[in-house]
């Protein structure tokens, strides 16, 4: 993260106690004066060769060698923290003219200063620069890159395990975790910062991995947090209702997004074309696409055919082109994770890998039944019991839909709330989608940050209790709080032949209100709330993780 709020920071929790360490153990020296010339500004004559091993954007993880670079933030400027992050071991600092004139302000700097006008704009290319990751020098790393609204985690942690089954070890930075090895990292952003992002691939390089995947977020492409990212593969899930509080429209964000298919971006893309939006990207992609049908509704190069259940999954069939196929299987319920499955399939087929050696792994390892925290996970079986990430419209929708339960005196039981200081207009809507596919509609707090509750509650409540009057729907519509309380009551209601799933966190175990973080994991919280019933529970070790 930077020195500052980011615009997006409502969605980080307090940092730990002790910071990752975000980059390799060794680094090749830079000289300044070369850094200075890729900038194009002046580096005084008696700093020129002052040796730059590092880059931080954040006075508290600055190391010595590192280049401190000082951004304007939210409330403070990045260089009101230059003498701590000299004293941590800057060797120089780069910053801009509003920087420049803060530090004159102040005691004598004793480190070089570089100005440019805008120095996030060279972050990302410098950082690579520094640690070596820039485009041609990652050590043969395959980067796997995955936008859209829903489905990056799962997406990613597919592609991870099928270059596993293939054997290729590969890294993950994503919503869950960063796997630079075997040794998970925790993750507070989608994607890190730009420093930490190009110095999370070349501690894989380091550590010999062959591959990593990558979720991109579009708060990361309008952040800047990829820039001199070169991915190999890019790929699009889906594009709906999310994220409009930062491109406040549905254009703006698929704009964002579609930045990523560009030739200064990615070499490739595979793109799902469900949607009007992935047709929209497959035609205006600045670089070579592979398009994916999973409904078979659109012509596309490969779809998705020949469905059939397979315990709680489904077996199908890629069909592609010149009668090309694909035979694969996941484990993991609902029609999106079949999407989920044939996207990562395509992006590792499209980088390279032999038809028959994929198919291979896929037969042998079975890598699409691998479970993904927080995304669907089963936490009991009588009554099913899932805790999934849907924390918008369409998500919730699939969610739902995914885990209707078969027999017919059966019942739904939907946990769900809504994040403070987002987008409100998808709340009613979220509401409605709840009203129309649960029979027991528990509305309860998601995130609610610095806003009102009570409030967010209202807006979910409003459009369930809408949607009820006007479609003459069955359901019931509770609003219970706090939501430790709604998960116990969700469990009360069940009997073995019902459902519960519990909405919108997914993974996540702290619960920010009004600045403060409180201990709460869905996960756990549905695993004691079944067990004080008398029903069983699935053991999983990350589930306290």
């Amino acid at each position: 993260m930077s020195e500052f709020t980011p615009p997006d920071s409502s969605a980080v929790p307090a940092a730990p106690a002790s910071t990752p360490r975000f980059r390799p153990s060794a680094v090749d020296p830079v000289r300044l004066d070369s850094i200075g010339d890729a900038l194009g500004v002046p580096v005084p004559g008696s700093s020129a060769d002052v040796a730059v091993t590092g880059i931080s954007l954040n006075s508290r993880t600055v190391e010595p060698g590192d280049l401190y670079v000082a951004l304007p933030g939210a409330t403070r400027h990045g260089a009101d923290f230059v003498a701590q992050a000299v004293e941590a071991g800057a060797v120089a600092v780069l910053t801009d003219d509003a920087g420049a004139r803060l530090l004159a302000l102040s005691a004598d700097t004793p480190v070089p200063v570089l100005i440019v006008p805008h120095p996030r704009n060279v972050v990302g290319p410098l950082s690579a620069a520094i640690y070596g990751s820039a485009d041609g020098a990652a050590g043969g790393l395959t980067l796997f890159g995955v936008t859209g609204t829903n489905g990056k985690t799962t997406t990613t942690y597919f592609i991870n395990s099928l270059l596993r089954a293939l054997g290729t070890e590969a890294g993950l930075i994503g919503t869950i975790e960063i796997l630079a090895g075997a040794e998970p990292i925790p993750s507070l952003l989608t994607t890190p910062e730009s420093t930490e992002v190009h110095g999370l691939l070349a501690l894989m390089r380091e550590r010999g991995l062959g591959a990593a995947a990558m979720e991109v977020s579009s708060h990361a492409i309008s952040f800047q947090r990829v820039d001199g990212v070169m991915f190999d593969v890019a790929g699009f899930t889906n594009l709906t209702q999310d994220h409009l509080d930062l491109h406040h429209t549905m254009d703006g964000y698929f704009a964002t997004k579609a930045d990523l298919f560009t030739a200064s971006r990615a070499r490739k893309a595979v793109v799902t074309v469900d949607d009007e939006w992935g047709l929209r990207l497959a035609a205006s992609a600045g670089i070579p696409v592979t398009t994916l049908s999973t409904d078979g509704r659109t012509p596309a190069d490969w779809t998705v055919a020949k469905t059939e259940p397979r315990g709680l999954g489904t077996a199908f069939t890629l069909a592609g082109p010149a009668g090309a196929t694909l035979r694969l299987h996941t484990g993991l319920p609902g029609s999106f994770n079949v999407a989920n499955a044939a996207l990562a399939t395509l992006m590792v087929l499209s980088s390279g890998v032999e038809p028959a050696a994929l198919q291979q792994a896929l037969d042998t390892a079975d890598p699409f039944t691998v479970a993904v925290p927080g995304r669907m996970q089963l936490i009991g079986t009588r009554p099913a019991a899932v805790v999934d990430f849907a924390h918008n419209t369409d998500a919730l929708a699939r969610a739902l839909e995914a885990v209707r339960p078969a027999e017919t005196d059966s019942r739904l039981i939907v946990v769900f709330g809504a994040t403070g200081q987002r987008d409100q207009g998808k709340r009613p809507a979220m509401g409605a989608v709840a009203a129309r596919l649960a029979d027991t509609v528990i509305i309860t707090d998601d995130d609610p940050h610095d806003e009102d509750a009570a409030a967010i509650r209202a807006d979910v409540l409003a459009g369930a209790a809408d949607a009820r009057e006007r479609e003459s729907l069955s359901c019931s519509i509770l609003e219970v709080f706090p939501r430790d309380e709604a998960i116990r009551r969700a469990v009360e209601l069940a009997r073995p032949q019902d459902s519960i799933l519990v909405a919108g966190r997914g993974h996540e175990v702290w619960q920010e209100v009004k600045g403060v973080n409180l201990a709460l994991d869905d996960r756990v919280e549905l695993r004691n709330a079944l067990t004080a019933r008398g029903f069983n529970v699935l053991q999983d070790d990350r589930i306290e993780s």
